[in-house]
């Protein structure tokens, strides 16, 4: 299973319900990639989407503990539980968690890939990825050339766990 996100320097990924800075390559990579697949986001996340809505061309895959949550085009589940066992009727390789914290969290511990687009800034944030970095069980195995968009430096880096503890 893949993990995909945006962090800065100190692993933040949003404030106040958004995204820290909008880099129109680092959207590209990420709809690329994840068009076609599933992706597996909170409700948070969602409602900071266009006009809140699932994203187009992919598995909507919505994790809220709101039982009367509904969402057209999209499956909620409202447990990890309920989630992996959704998660089963799909290729894991084609299953992309994207967010929120939360999710982050709770779903990092059966991923195997991270793509991440690594930010050479840091932003005023709320919102925290997992420190892959400081995290034995992670290794870089792939790192793009350092892009930059106005005067914002990044790279892609492609992050794989040396072991998956489920």
């Amino acid at each position: 299973m893949n993990i995909i996100a945006a962090v800065d320097k100190n692993w933040a990924i949003g404030c106040k319900n958004q995204l820290l800075v909008r880099i129109p390559n680092d959207q590209k990579m990420f709809r690329q990639t994840t068009t076609g697949k599933v992706v597996v986001l909170g409700r948070k996340t969602l409602e900071t989407f266009p006009q809140g809505l699932p994203l187009p061309d992919r598995t909507n895959i919505i994790l809220s503990s709101n039982r009367d949550y509904k969402v057209k085009d999209a499956i909620v589940v409202h447990s990890i539980e309920e989630l992996l066992e959704e998660l089963k009727k799909y290729d894991s390789k084609d299953i992309y968690i994207v967010g929120g914290e939360s999710v982050y969290r709770q779903m990092l511990p059966y991923c195997d890939t991270a793509h991440l687009t690594k930010i050479d800034r840091t932003y005023e944030a709320d919102r925290y990825f997992p420190d892959l970095d400081g995290d034995g069980g992670w290794e870089v195995t792939a790192e793009s050339e350092e892009q930059t968009y106005f005067d914002i430096a990044y790279e892609f880096v492609e992050y794989r766990r040396s072991s998956i503890d489920f």
